[in-house]
């Protein structure tokens, strides 16, 4: 069963070592989809996302 664990703004940024500014840019790009919200329409990132920014990191890396 996969994971329901959901990410806040900056638990993203901490892990990958992104600003956050970076983050809203790929998600406006288009190339993290669906970004959760939550009761105060912050941002959620579910594990897809992650999965998402893993990819889009190592393609920006080369590998």
């Amino acid at each position: 069963m996969p994971s329901k664990k959901k990410y806040k703004t900056n638990e993203i940024c901490d892990i990958f070592d992104i600003s956050r500014a970076t983050l809203f840019r790929w998600e406006e790009e288009g190339l993290i989809s669906n970004v959760g919200r939550d009761w105060r329409n912050w941002r959620v990132y579910s594990e897809k996302n992650i999965k998402e920014i893993q990819d889009i990191i190592k393609k920006k890396s080369g590998k």
